[in-house]
């Protein structure tokens, strides 16, 4: 079966005001429909640059990165985002209103047929007694839950998500965490999962691929996460696996 998403050898570079900095240097690594796909490292290794670049928002300097076979050369309604900030709601516009923007925009979708989309997923995030509130009303967990609806009401191929639960307290991030997880067991999306958590990771993927510090290159990949991590009833000794392979000098490959 092919791949879903394909990064092949993609070396990503920025220009900074003294020089050209190099974010990614020839990743490579595939997902498949369904994955929980995490990257995993260090800030300045770049997994958010390259997580810009599969939504489309960024050109590879080096490789090429593949959808369906098809090389992204810009942002589409077959990849959503899920961003950290808290602001990247629509003010102005109510929790269903923001659900079904992009659904009427980029789908053109007619608005009845994606006010009934968007209230459903506005349900599985758990809001629906929310649904005719502003977005500036919500607390930061459930302004990531709108946020986590409108990317999953266009029902993409892949989910993109930086570190959305970064800027919460440590009680709503294990209850986002839950969440998401929760909504994976009800429809299989596939999704690719930014995060430096070590711990995050591991309640988050079924695969994590592990990426040096800067500039970001390939370390190691870790798979059937969900298996190695319950073998023993604790995922303690996995958390120290992948730390030591994280920041060993010979871990790579």
């Amino acid at each position: 079966m092919p791949h879903l998403l394909e990064v092949d050898s993609v070396t990503l570079r920025y220009r900074t005001q003294d020089s050209i900095v190099t974010a990614t240097d020839r990743v490579s690594f595939s997902v498949n429909g369904a994955d929980r796909f995490v990257l995993l490292g260090p800030s300045g290794c770049g997994k958010s640059t390259l997580l810009k670049a599969v939504g489309g928002y960024l050109a590879p300097d080096e490789g090429e990165i593949r959808i369906k076979g098809k090389p992204v050369v810009r942002p589409g309604a077959d990849r959503m985002m899920v961003f950290q900030e808290f602001d990247q709601l629509l003010p102005w516009k109510t929790v269903v209103e923001n659900v079904m923007f992009p659904l009427v925009v980029a789908r053109e979708m007619p608005q009845k047929e994606a006010r009934d989309r968007a209230m459903a997923y506005v349900r599985k995030v758990h809001l629906e007694n929310f649904a005719d509130s502003y977005a500036h009303t919500l607390s930061g967990g459930m302004k990531q839950r709108v946020a986590i609806a409108r990317g999953m009401a266009m029902e993409p191929d892949v989910l993109l998500m930086d570190e959305p639960f970064a800027a919460l307290d440590a009680l709503t991030r294990q209850q986002m965490q839950d969440e998401l997880l929760q909504l994976w067991e009800d429809t299989h999306f596939t999704v690719m999962f930014v995060t430096h958590s070590i711990a995050e990771a591991i309640r988050i993927g079924n695969r994590i691929l592990l990426l040096s510090p800067h500039p970001g290159e390939v370390k190691a990949e870790v798979s059937d996460v969900d298996a190695v991590s319950s073998a023993d009833g604790s995922a303690a000794s996995l958390e120290q696996e992948i730390h030591d392979m994280l920041f060993s000098e010979t871990a790579k490959g």
